[in-house]
């Protein structure tokens, strides 16, 4: 009997450490401003999902605008060559203006008027409803109650965050790689009453199978995408998008103005 004793009590001993390690383990959500506590970060509630989706928000509805790569509102311009996967389309000036050409787009260049392109197709009624709906995400967007304010004071460079509603105030800049650890069916969303600046060369790194379709970028000035930079993700700026040589975003740009030089777009 007392070998049966000692047995069991370092046992029990064992299991008790084990089941504080893992307790410990899932604090990492709440509500955290500054950037006091950004690693591994986890909106509040997660573990729930919302709607069977995932953890964090609810996703954007893109209505019609989910039919573009790149829907812009008044500019489109190009230093060649770039390669653009899906359709474009200016719902505001004449499809003459759109730099891209049918060589560097592997889908359709939507235009207002009659276009001569081979890529072309003529669409004003379906380009005017593919901006009301990227106007409507924007502002859900800018609506949606944040986990987490003023993180990092704007600088989320090295974070590790989990899928939530992130607010600023400030402009939001990424000056060193930036992780997103979630699902497939997690969402985060990044708004700022400010612009975005990502510096060349850093990547968004997603980790334990986020997607890029699920990450929404909302910032209401200049979004700025350094040269060679990764981007993941739909930005849905209500200003210009500017992407210096060689960046890449996975995911979309529905935004005022988008200028290219060289540079990769597409899912």
């Amino acid at each position: 009997m007392d070998k049966v004793t000692t047995f069991w009590k370092p046992l029990v001993w064992l299991m008790t450490l084990t089941m504080a390690a893992l307790l410990s383990g899932c604090g990492g959500g709440g509500n955290t401003e500054n950037g006091a506590d950004h690693a591994g970060l986890t909106a509040p509630g997660a573990g729930s999902g919302v709607g069977g989706l995932g953890h964090g928000p609810a996703p954007l509805n893109l209505g019609s605008s989910a039919d573009y790569t790149i829907l812009s509102v008044s500019a489109l311009t190009d230093q060649p060559a770039s390669a653009v996967t899906g359709n474009v389309g200016m719902t505001k000036v004449r499809g003459s203006l759109i730099g891209l050409t049918c060589a560097e787009v592997s889908g359709q260049i939507v235009t207002i008027d009659t276009t001569s392109r081979s890529c072309g197709r003529t669409d004003p009624t379906g380009l005017n409803q593919g901006e009301l709906d990227a106007d409507a995400a924007y502002n859900d967007a800018t609506a949606r109650v944040p986990d987490y304010s003023e993180l990092g004071g704007g600088n989320i460079g090295g974070l590790d965050l989990g899928p939530a509603v992130y607010a600023w105030s400030t402009e939001v800049t990424i000056k060193s790689n930036l992780t997103l650890t979630g699902g497939p069916n997690d969402v985060w969303i990044f708004r700022t009453s400010m612009g975005l600046g990502v510096d060349p060369g850093v990547q968004i790194i997603l980790s334990g199978g986020a997607r890029p379709q699920n990450i929404f970028w909302a910032p209401r000035a200049t979004a700025q995408l350094g040269a060679n930079s990764q981007f993941k993700g739909i930005l849905l700026p209500a200003a210009p998008v500017f992407m210096d040589s060689g960046a890449s975003i996975n995911g979309k740009l529905l935004a005022a103005e988008v200028h290219l030089i060289q540079n990769t777009v597409g899912p």
